[in-house]
């Protein structure tokens, strides 16, 4: 989720738009060096301090950085003036959206795909995608409210909200729902995890928004982050290929496993689209917070999860891979949402001023 600046460009960029295919590229990539240079991977791998891979660590700061400098907590001054968006939004995110994901997983790793993927792989893309669940989008979902037009005020609150929910729930809810499933929670690298991929960048992030802001207010911020984007795209795309380039022998040998993945993924983004979308609908809430409130919780904060997934069971796990799955299916099932948002606007009030 690369970019954050609340008055985006009118549509995606060639970045944006071609997510999944640069992925795919991507992943290709990482499987051929993984198959023709196994020892450097190997090498890379073991660069780990208290089960953190350093190399991936300066990658996902890469990605994560720019997202946070453009998160305004001063919006949270916003909260209280039209709730109903806003108590969508967070009944989806943290009361719905992990439960169902967890839910759904266990349903096809443990029962539907048992007979096809080893009972250890099934809990390693069970984590995979209870991770996924647990961490709603904090930046892509400004493209997305964007190109239904929606009200990017309340989007900024709304994600504003949520990243600081996230910075005291997701670590709670992540071991709760690993207890559940009987998927071993090691605590300290959770927690060392989420204070390394969340609370940490968001306090540098909130330090140089504020330092940008005396400079030059929002301009400077806008300038900033059209130059440190370069930096979260490749950070980005090398995780993708050295995920890939640990799991290459796996994955050649089962193909369909990308596949199993994907299915619960995109029936936890779909159901939760039309869950909240019907219930913004039902509330009479306007088109302009609606669309925005049911896209965020159809997306994915994915660099988040990856980071997770590398640091709790390594970079070559089923985990690791799950939450790379989400990367490739998540921008064509997002423009997919979008297109049928836009054709239903009609469904809802237009007046702005009852969200």
């Amino acid at each position: 989720m690369t970019e954050t600046s609340l008055p985006a460009a009118a549509g995606l960029g060639p970045f944006e738009r071609w997510l999944s295919v640069w992925v795919a590229l991507a992943i290709g990539a990482g499987l051929l060096l993984g198959n023709l240079f196994p020892d450097a991977f190997s090498a890379l791998a073991s660069l780990e301090i208290a089960s953190v891979n350093l190399p991936v660590a300066v990658l996902i700061w890469a990605m994560v950085y720019p997202m946070m400098v453009g998160v305004d907590f001063g919006a949270l001054r916003q909260v209280g003036d039209k709730p109903k968006g806003l108590v969508v939004t967070l009944v989806v995110n943290w009361l719905i959206k992990p439960f169902t994901m967890a839910a759904l997983g266990v349903v096809f790793f443990n029962y539907v795909f048992a007979g096809l993927i080893p009972p250890d792989d099934a809990q390693a893309y069970l984590a995979g995608v209870i991770l996924l669940g647990a961490a709603p989008c904090t930046a892509m979902v400004f493209v997305w409210s964007n190109l239904t037009r929606g009200d990017a005020t309340y989007t900024l609150v709304q994600v504003s909200v949520n990243d600081v929910v996230m910075v005291f729930a997701f670590a709670p809810i992540v071991a709760f729902l690993l207890g559940t499933t009987n998927i071993v929670v090691p605590w300290d690298t959770l927690m060392l995890s989420v204070g390394l991929y969340v609370i940490l960048p968001l306090l540098v992030g909130y330090l140089t928004r504020q330092r940008l802001v005396a400079k030059g207010g929002e301009a400077a911020i806008v300038a900033f982050k059209s130059r440190v984007q370069p930096f979260s795209i490749i950070g980005l795309l090398v995780t993708v290929v050295l995920l890939f380039a640990f799991q290459g022998e796996v994955i050649l040998e089962r193909p369909l496993v990308i596949a199993m993945i994907a299915v619960p993924l995109l029936l936890q983004s779909y159901g939760i689209f039309f869950l909240a979308y019907g219930a913004a609908r039902a509330w009479g809430i306007p088109f302009n917070v609606a669309a925005p409130c049911a896209l965020i919780g159809t997306s994915n904060f994915f660099e988040l999860a990856v980071a997770v997934a590398i640091s709790l069971f390594g970079l070559g796990s089923g985990a690791a891979l799950a939450t790379v799955v989400g990367v490739l299916v998540e921008v064509p099932v997002m423009l997919s949402l979008v297109a049928f948002a836009n054709r239903t606007q009609h469904w809802f009030p237009s007046e702005r001023g009852s969200a």
